[in-house]
C-alpha cells in the first residue's frame, strides 16, 4: 500500500472514531487566516497563562469565546457538511450568539460579580437580558461539544440539567452555570485548561515535530522486537511511551497502531488480537505519567496536592497495567508459537543512544515540575524550548520555522476539544452544586451496597465506565470527580480521597475499551480490519489490570505511596529501620500483585508452558485473585496455588 493510501485510511478512520479529526476544509486566504488565527491564539494563551494579571473572569470569559470562533471556524455541523471554503450562515450566527456573551461578560465582569445572584432575580430590570445572554453561551458551547467532542457527554449534561431545572429555581441554575465565579463554565476544569493544559498540549505539539514518537518506536524496536512477538510487545512500549503525552486514547492508537499492527498482523496474530493490544496500550498511555493525559494537572487541583506527588503516585499502577499487557502479549506469542523480528531487520539499539538527546524536554519539564522551581505553566514553556533546540540537532527530522507554525497551529486546535469538554465538565459541575445530588447519589449508592466497600467499589466502577463512554480523558476525569469521587469519600465507604479519585480517573478511562462504546478498539479494530467488538471483548481481557489495580490501592493506599506503614511493626524501632520496613511493605504489595496479574492474565489466556484444561485455569485464577487481595494468608494462599499450577504445567509439558 502506497504512503498516501495509507494516510487516507488513517483519516478515514480517526474522522470515524475522533470527531476531533472532522474538520472543515480551507484552501487558499481562508486558510491561511484560520492558521493564522490559530498560531496567534497559540501565542496569546501562552502570554496570558505566564504574565497577564487581569482578574481569573476576565481571561476566562476571553478564552471562552476565543474558543468558540476557533471552534466554530473548525468543526461543520457535521462530517456530511464539508466543503471546500465554505461556512453556511447559521454557523456565523451560532458563532457570533455565543460569542458575544462571554465577550460581554468580560467587559462588564466587575459589574457582574458585585451583583451576585441579584442579577438573575427576577427583580432585576435587565432579568430577561441577563437570562438570554447565558441561554446563548449555554447553547453554543453545548452545540460547539456536539460537534468536537460527541453526543455522549452531552448526554450526562443534558440530563443534569433537566433535574437540575426541575428541582431548583431557574434563576439560581442560570446563575450556577454562567454568572458564578467558582461554578459553571468558571469552575476548576476550565480553569485548570486555561491555566496549565493549554500549554502542556501546545508542548505536545512540539515534541511531535521532534521525532521523538518515531524514536520511541524504534526504542521499542530495538528493545524487545526480536522477542517472542516482538511486534507486540513493541506496540506496548511504544504506546505506553508516546501515549503519556497524548490527551487521546483514538490518536495514540492510530498514530502509533499504523505502525505496530501491520507488523503484528504478518508476525501471525489474528488482527483481532493485533488492534486489541494496540487500543489497550494507548489507552493506558493515559493513565502514564508525568503527563497522563493532561488529566494530572486537574486531578492535582481537585486532590489540593502538587502536580509532582501525582505523577509520582501513579507510577507503580501504570506499570502494573503495562506488565499485565505485556505478560499477556507474551502468553500469547508463545500459545500460537510466535517468532520475532530477524535482528537484521531492526534498528540497532546503539544507533539510537546518539538521540537521547530527544528526551531531554522530558526530562527537564519534570525536574523543573517536581521540584517546584517554577510554575507549571513556566515549566512547561521551557521545554517549548528546549524540543525547538533539541528538534534543530535531529538530522533525520531537523525542526524548522515551518514546523514551528504547525505546532503552534496544532496546539491551538488541539486546546478546542479540550476546553469545550472541560467547559461541559464545569456545567456538570453546576448542576450537581445547584441541586445537592452528590449527597443523593452518595445515599443511594450506600443503600444499594448496605454499606459494604467492596459492592460500593463495584458500583461506582459500573457508573464510571457508563459516564466515561466516548469522553476525553481530561472532561472524564471532571465528571468523575464531580460525581463518583465523593460516592467513595462517604464516611459509610470509607475510601481515602487519593485512593478514591484514582480509582474513578482509572475506569472513567477504560471506558475506551470497554463495550459496547469502546472507541480506541474500534478504532484499532478499523485499521487491523477486524470485527470491532472481538476487538473490543480482547482489549478488555487484555487490559485486565486496569479493572484489578484500582481495587488493590482502595484498599491498600501505599500502592499511592499513601498511608505507608512497616511491612512489620516492631516496638521501639529506630527510625531507619522504620523507613526500610516501609519501603519492604511498599515492594512486597507490588511483587504480590505482580504475581497476581500473571496468574489472572495466565488464566484467561489458558496458557503457560502449554495449553491449560479449565480446572488448572480456574486454580491458577484463583491464586491470582487472592495475591491480589491484601492479607499474609490469602498472599500466602495464593501463591500456593499459583506455584502448584506452574509446576504441572512445566513438569508435565511435552
Amino acid at each position: 500500500m502506497s504512503e498516501s493510501n495509507l494516510n487516507n485510511d488513517l483519516d478515514a478512520v480517526m474522522k470515524k472514531y475522533d470527531r476531533e479529526s472532522n474538520t472543515r476544509i480551507w484552501e487558499g486566504t481562508p486558510k491561511i487566516f484560520v492558521r493564522c488565527l490559530s498560531i496567534l491564539f497559540s501565542l496569546y494563551c501562552i502570554y496570558v497563562t505566564l504574565f497577564s494579571t487581569t482578574m481569573p473572569e476576565i481571561k476566562l470569559n476571553i478564552f471562552l469565546g476565543l474558543i468558540l470562533i476557533m471552534g466554530y471556524l473548525n468543526y461543520p455541523l457535521s462530517r456530511h457538511h464539508v466543503k471546500i471554503n465554505n461556512m453556511p450562515f447559521y454557523d456565523i450566527l451560532i458563532m457570533l450568539a455565543g460569542v458575544i456573551p462571554f465577550f460581554y461578560f468580560a467587559w462588564n465582569a466587575e459589574s457582574i460579580i458585585k451583583m451576585a445572584l441579584r442579577i438573575t432575580s427576577l427583580r432585576n430590570p435587565n432579568y430577561y437580558f441577563n437570562v438570554s445572554m447565558a441561554i446563548l453561551a449555554i447553547i453554543s458551547t453545548m452545540e460547539l461539544c456536539r460537534r468536537c467532542v460527541g453526543i455522549p457527554i452531552l448526554c450526562v449534561v443534558g440530563a443534569l440539567m433537566v433535574y437540575a431545572f426541575c428541582n431548583v429555581r431557574f434563576g439560581k441554575v442560570i446563575y450556577d452555570l454562567y454568572y458564578s465565579t467558582g461554578d459553571g463554565f468558571r469552575s476548576v476544569p476550565i480553569d485548570v485548561c486555561a491555566k496549565y493544559i493549554v500549554v502542556f498540549i501546545i508542548f505536545g505539539a512540539f515534541l511531535e515535530r521532534t521525532g521523538i514518537s518515531k524514536f520511541f518506536i524504534d526504542l521499542a524496536n530495538a528493545v524487545a522486537g526480536a522477542s517472542a512477538g516482538g511486534p507486540a510487545k513493541v506496540a506496548v512500549i511504544s504506546s505506553a511511551l508516546c501515549g503519556m503525552v497524548s490527551g487521546s486514547s483514538v490518536g495514540n492508537t492510530v498514530t502509533t497502531g499504523s505502525v505496530t499492527i501491520p507488523m503484528m498482523k504478518r508476525t501471525g496474530y489474528k488482527p483481532e488480537f493485533a488492534g486489541a493490544v494496540e487500543a489497550a496500550a494507548s489507552t493506558g498511555g493515559q493513565i502514564m505519567p508525568p503527563i497522563m493525559g493532561a488529566a494530572a494537572f486537574l486531578m492535582a487541583e481537585y486532590m489540593g496536592i502538587q502536580y509532582s506527588e501525582v505523577a509520582l503516585k501513579a507510577i507503580l499502577p501504570a506499570v502494573l497495567y503495562f506488565v499485565g499487557i505485556y505478560m499477556a502479549v507474551h502468553l500469547e506469542a508463545k500459545k500460537l508459537g510466535l517468532k520475532g523480528i530477524p535482528k537484521n531487520e531492526l534498528p540497532k539499539l546503539k544507533n539510537l543512544l546518539p538521540k537521547i538527546y530527544l528526551l531531554l524536554p522530558l526530562i527537564i519539564l519534570v525536574i523543573l515540575v517536581s521540584t517546584n522551581m517554577y510554575t507549571m505553566q513556566f515549566s512547561a514553556t521551557v521545554a517549548i524550548g528546549i524540543s525547538i533546540i533539541v528538534g534543530l540537532f535531529n538530522s533525520d527530522d531537523r525542526i524548522n520555522f515551518k514546523k514551528i507554525l504547525d505546532a503552534l497551529e496544532a496546539g491551538g486546535k488541539g486546546v478546542i476539544t479540550v476546553a469545550v469538554a472541560c467547559a461541559m465538565a464545569g456545567l456538570v459541575a453546576g448542576c450537581i452544586t445547584s441541586t445537592g445530588l452528590a449527597s443523593e447519589l452518595i445515599s443511594m449508592v450506600v443503600n444499594i451496597s448496605g454499606g459494604h466497600t467492596f459492592i460500593a467499589l463495584i458500583l461506582t466502577m459500573i457508573c464510571c465506565i457508563i459516564l466515561g463512554m466516548g469522553v476525553p480523558t481530561t472532561a472524564n476525569y471532571c465528571i468523575m470527580a464531580a460525581t463518583c469521587a465523593p460516592i467513595l469519600m462517604a464516611k459509610q465507604i470509607g475510601i481515602a480521597k487519593i485512593c478514591a479519585h484514582f480509582f474513578v480517573f482509572y475506569f472513567g478511562i477504560v471506558a475506551d475499551i470497554t463495550p459496547p462504546v469502546a472507541l480506541a478498539a474500534y478504532a484499532g479494530s478499523a485499521i487491523a480490519k477486524a470485527s470491532p467488538m472481538k476487538t473490543a471483548f480482547n482489549a478488555t481481557r487484555l487490559a485486565i489490570a486496569a479493572f484489578i489495580v484500582p481495587y488493590i490501592f482502595a484498599f491498600e493506599p501505599a500502592m499511592l505511596f499513601e498511608n505507608l506503614r512497616p511491612v512489620i511493626e516492631i516496638s521501639n524501632a529506630s527510625e531507619f529501620l522504620t523507613d526500610i520496613l516501609i519501603f519492604a511493605n511498599v515492594i512486597l504489595i507490588c511483587v504480590t500483585a505482580l504475581i497476581g496479574i500473571f496468574g489472572v492474565a495466565s488464566a484467561l489466556n489458558g496458557y503457560l508452558y502449554g495449553r491449560m484444561n479449565i480446572l488448572k485455569r480456574l486454580i491458577i485464577c484463583a491464586g491470582g485473585l487472592l495475591m491480589l487481595v491484601p492479607g499474609l494468608l490469602t498472599d500466602l494462599s495464593g501463591l500456593i496455588l499459583i506455584i502448584f499450577v506452574c509446576a504441572v504445567q512445566y513438569f508435565s509439558r511435552k
